[in-house]
Parts: C-alpha cells; structure tokens; sequence
C-alpha cells in the first residue's frame, strides 16, 4: 500500500516572517492527518527557520531546487548537502525550472543522482505542454521524461523517489485534468515506463502525484483514482485549503 503524500510548493512566495506565520496557521490542521506523507517547500530564504519550526511536528520540509555538483564556482546555486542541512526532500525538474531556466532531462538526471546520494527524497516533476497535449504527445513526452532523467539510477534508490506528474496547461491555469484523464497516465504511461527501468515490483511501490490546478474542491477527484498517490499543490498551498487537500488525502 503506498502512503498518500501532498507536498505544497510555495515557489516565489513568502517572506520568512511571512512563512514563518503561515506555518503557524497550518500546523495544527496538518498535525491530524498522520497517515499521510506531508510536506512543505518554500524558498530557500526560510528553510532554515521553517526547519527549527517544524522539528518533531511531522510534517517534512523540502527545498525547490538544487544543484548536482557539491561545492564550487556556481554562482547563485545551492548544493545538495546545503539543502540536506535542513530538508530531507527536494523538488527537481518542476516545469517552471524547465521552461525558465533552461533545464533539461539531463540536468534533472544529475540532480537526481546527486540528491540520492546526500539521503534527500527527490520530488521528480514531468509533464507534457500545451502544444505537446493537443498534438497527442503526452505518451511520448512523459515516457521520455521518465527513461532519461531517471537513468542509471539504481533500483536499491528507485522506492525513494517521489514522480510528479505535473500537465504543464494545467498549471496555475485552473484548468485542472480530470481525476480519469490523470490517472490514466500514471497508470498507462508513467508506471509502466518506471517499470522498464526498475521492474514492475519495484514500479507498483513508488508514488505518482499529480499536480496543476489542485484544491480542496477538487482533490477528492483525483485521490480517488487507483494510481494517483497524492499531489504537488501550488497555490492552494499558501491557503488553509491546503490542509482541506491533506484531509481529502487521509480518507
């Protein structure tokens, strides 16, 4: 039986007084829902509070982002062991880094090996766009995205890793995916393409979520699918909706 997990990105959002308050307001609601895997994501500027805010509460604190080399002339960047300081998860390949900032599969491929290597539970965000969902290429875009940044990762390593599956139109957009549409692509395209790598036993035991568009209204839809495990939420993180989503999670 794989653990629900909801994680909530905050990307760009939140001081760290400002963060430091919106913990508080969700703490003691996130606190009832133990059978599920919860975690937070804000800027690099508050993981070190947030860490010391969080510390025996339950609820896990990831970063959003880092870089696969240990140390050196990268101006700007945050090493794994930095963010393994504070955090024992990371987000890697969100969409947003994708069409930004240049990443690509190879880059999430190296930060992947570099985040398992320092103990980190990697959030692997994929995903198709607009153009690449009307074209009729979500199979062949997500597929990709698996086989190529998760390569050469041991299957020992393969469980600790958490997918995103994360439809880029669908993304601050409002126009959530169906919980049905969603789900079929976990289950027809994701798993069976971690499956190829891993085996299916080691498949059928790592989480997909989906993220884009998720709130309380309509978490429900997509935690009642067979192989959606919970979800990467945006905007609905920064809300006492987030802990609605948690609750929709737990039953």
């Amino acid at each position: 039986m794989r653990r629900p997990f909801v994680a909530g990105n905050w990307k760009m959002n939140k001081t760290v007084d400002q963060a430091s308050v919106l913990v508080q307001e969700l703490l003691s609601g996130l606190q009832q829902f133990t059978s599920v895997e919860r975690v937070l994501c804000p800027p690099f500027t508050s993981l070190m509070l947030l860490s010391a805010q969080l510390k025996d509460t339950g609820i896990g604190l990831g970063a959003q982002n880092m870089h696969w080399e240990g140390s050196g002339a990268f101006t700007g960047e945050i090493a794994p062991a930095m963010v393994r300081e504070f955090c024992n998860y990371v987000i890697l390949g969100h969409s947003e880094r994708r069409t930004y900032f240049g990443e690509t599969d190879e880059t999430v491929n190296k930060k992947l090996k570099a985040a398992l290597a320092v103990g980190l539970t990697p959030i692997v965000c994929i995903g198709e766009t607009l153009t690449q969902y009307e074209a009729g290429e979500t199979q062949q875009v997500v597929v990709r995205q698996v086989l190529q940044g998760f390569k050469e990762i041991e299957s020992a390593a393969a469980s600790q890793i958490v997918v995103a599956y994360e439809p880029v139109w669908a993304i601050g957009t409002g126009k959530a995916a169906t919980g049905e549409g969603a789900n079929m692509v976990h289950k027809e395209y994701i798993r069976p393409a971690l499956a190829q790598l891993f085996g299916s036993a080691i498949a059928q035991n790592i989480r997909i979520l989906y993220g884009g568009s998720v709130t309380g209204a309509n978490a429900s839809e997509f935690f009642g699918q067979s192989d959606i495990d919970g979800a990467l939420v945006g905007g609905a993180s920064l809300k006492p909706d987030f802990i609605t989503i948690v609750e929709s999670a737990a039953r």
